[in-house]
């Protein structure tokens, strides 16, 4: 009986080591489920921000497979119309209208009469510009319509992996429904926010959505309406490029933004300096080129003296140290912090009146 009773359970641990195994397998398998491929051997990527001034236009190529997200103005449609022709993007796998304002739209035209396009993307299908129905009827002319797609929505480019992240919501201004997407190459990844501002970045980070990237494009030309401080801190990018216009009205990129990006440690690369800007990867780090001036300093701090902000424990406020309001501050809820990322890290937030 002893004998039988043992072979019994040696059976039974058989069976429940084979489930157990069986699961785990198809765990790992589950969750590699739509992650990107490994980039293909002697494959290429290539991130090209097109410098169409107070405007956005970026070419993503990898494996000879392109995507377009946005293309400046109506007055740049010529500049795309050349650009995609010089690099061969004769046929776009994806066309991105991040949202439909002319400086993201206008110049879409253009790139609608060199190549014919598999799939357009936009988050919505009606818009009333001259701008947005010429880029409907290019689009109805190849037999295309405008597709809006859903967070979570992903495709390949090549051997990279396009992840649609947002927006998470309905939105009433324009700027906020832009179309948010990381692309994966490897190691690498880049992530496109369009003229999101801080509301909707707050919405995306609480949807769980994932915005760590290696590279960010900034989001509404460097305003400091984007690019809050919880969403950088998120994403973390080691590089972020501004596409912005040289001398442009608005004032972008602005010095809060820089400022951010100072704290953040994110080496910053401009059109508005340097002209087009080419990032290429090869899967693990990705290296930059730019039309002119590569060594120009696009984020000088302009003070070489060291700046300590002071903050406030029971309001969780920081100050300039000569801000009234710091100087108020009793010693036993005073703090110090060497760098303002020091305190936005530690949750405190900027004073409304002396704007550290």
């Amino acid at each position: 009986m002893n004998r039988r009773r043992q072979k019994q359970q040696s059976g039974w641990v058989m069976v429940f080591l084979f489930i157990m195994l069986f699961l785990a397998v198809a765990y790992v398998l589950f969750n590699r489920q739509g992650e990107a491929a490994p980039p293909a051997e002697g494959g290429s990527f290539q991130v090209h921000f097109i410098d169409v001034g107070q405007a956005d236009a970026a070419l993503v190529i990898c494996d000879g497979h392109y995507m377009l997200i946005d293309g400046g103005n109506a007055e740049d449609s010529d500049l795309v119309y050349s650009y995609l022709e010089r690099h061969g993007a004769k046929n776009l796998d994806y066309m991105v209208a991040s949202h439909a304002h002319e400086d993201h739209i206008g110049g879409l035209s253009g790139a609608l009469n060199y190549a014919k396009v598999d799939t357009a993307l936009c988050p919505v299908t009606e818009y009333s510009s001259k701008v947005f129905q010429d880029m409907v009827k290019y689009l109805e002319q190849q037999g295309k319509s405008l597709t809006v797609p859903a967070p979570g929505d992903k495709f390949d480019l090549g051997s990279a992996r396009v992840e649609i992240l947002g927006p998470v919501q309905e939105y009433d201004d324009t700027n906020d429904t832009s179309i948010v997407l990381r692309i994966d190459y490897g190691e690498t990844s880049f992530l496109f926010t369009g003229d999101m501002e801080t509301g909707a970045e707050k919405d995306l980070l609480e949807s769980g959505a994932n915005v760590r990237a290696t590279v960010l494009k900034a989001g509404h030309h460097g305003s400091d309406t984007s690019t809050g401080y919880q969403f950088l801190r998120e994403v973390s990018p080691q590089y972020t490029v501004i596409s912005v216009g040289e001398g442009n009205k608005y004032g972008h990129p602005s010095d809060e933004v820089l400022s951010r990006f100072r704290d953040a440690g994110t080496e910053v690369y401009r059109t508005d300096m340097q002209g087009h800007i080419i990032v290429e990867s090869d899967g693990k780090t990705v290296t930059f080129r730019t039309e002119k001036e590569a060594d120009t300093a696009t984020n000088p701090t302009g003070n070489s003296t060291l700046q300590i902000y002071v903050g406030n424990s029971g309001s969780k406020k920081f100050h300039l140290p000569d801000c009234a309001s710091a100087k108020n501050i009793q010693e036993d809820k005073k703090v110090v912090f060497l760098t303002r990322l020091q305190a936005v890290l530690e949750g405190y937030e900027p004073c409304g009146r002396c704007n550290p």
